[in-house]
């Protein structure tokens, strides 16, 4: 199978990612273990991009890192996508920061969907997904986190591109 598209990722710190893990591991443990790409660290998407922007993106992803520093995320809710294939935790909205990142993506991105800011759990059919949700919400406490990293992906199959800290003092 050929890259279809490059996707732009907002990485969370590792204390979000080992709350997240065991979120995970409580569903594993009940035999949930989902369609998910594996081996990604939890993230919140935030722009996706055609195959022949890998350069610009990675050259804009680095300057955005010298312009943000780390980004307090409050992971308080879940929730899933229509269809209801799609398990994810999702912080609450601050304008100046995690929507301020977004919006600071100059390159032409091929999103066409509404951007909803998610730390995807977990993915499998509805009837599946619907079996797998009393689980995370006895299972689910709200955080606070960070979002500590740029992460450039190529999808299908997972080519990782680039990661990058971010530094703004």
């Amino acid at each position: 199978m050929a890259e279809e598209f490059l996707t732009l990722m907002a990485d969370l710190d590792d204390n979000s990612q080992r709350i997240m893990s065991d979120w995970y591991e409580k569903l594993k443990s009940e035999g949930f273990i989902g369609q998910q790409t594996p081996d990604l660290p939890f993230h919140i998407s935030l722009a996706c991009f055609s195959l022949d922007k890998e350069a610009e993106v990675v050259n804009e992803m680095n300057e955005l890192a010298g312009q943000f520093s780390e980004i307090p995320v409050h992971i308080s809710h879940i929730g899933l996508f229509a269809g209801g294939k799609v398990l994810y935790a999702a912080p609450d909205m601050n304008p100046a920061d995690l929507l301020g990142l977004r919006q600071a993506i100059k390159t032409e991105n091929n999103d066409k969907f509404p951007w909803t800011p998610h730390a995807t759990i977990i993915i499998d059919e509805a009837e599946t997904i619907q079996k797998a949700l009393p689980i995370l919400v006895e299972h689910f406490r709200p955080f606070m986190g960070k979002i500590t990293k740029l992460h450039l992906c190529a999808f299908w199959p997972t080519r990782e591109i680039a990661s990058v800290s971010l530094t703004k003092q």
